[in-house]
């Protein structure tokens, strides 16, 4: 009688665990990116250095489909000192969105930043 409630929760789990590793990997993505990208000397070669950066590492990250990946790196409109790299995921063609519509659902888009000072002080 337990049985199919606990099969349900493990299921959930699987599911919704698998789309927060998505998170989690374009988090990680966005952040290595904006590290690797201070070795820029000019805006256009930090942006450069950000998305070659995503495109050669997206592969080490299993449920991440690097076709669905786009990069945006621009200094900040805050402060010129600060490079911040913005990575887009669309995660709509995984497995949660196809359960049914009474399951609560995450945004299919995930977007992740991560800014990185650089220039010295």
């Amino acid at each position: 009688m337990l049985l199919p409630v606990f099969l349900i929760l493990v299921f959930g789990i699987v599911t919704f665990g698998s789309y927060l590793a998505v998170v989690h990997g374009v988090q990680q993505l966005a952040a290595e990116a904006a590290r690797s990208s201070i070795a820029g000397l000019t805006d256009s070669e930090r942006s450069n250095l950000a998305a070659g950066y995503v495109s050669a590492n997206a592969d080490a990250y299993p449920l991440i489909d690097k076709t669905n990946l786009t990069v945006n790196a621009a200094t900040s409109a805050a402060s010129n000192k600060v490079f911040v790299v913005t990575v887009n995921y669309d995660a709509s063609h995984m497995f949660i969105y196809s359960l049914p519509t009474f399951v609560p659902m995450p945004s299919p888009s995930i977007v992740r930043s991560a800014a990185i000072p650089f220039g010295g002080y």
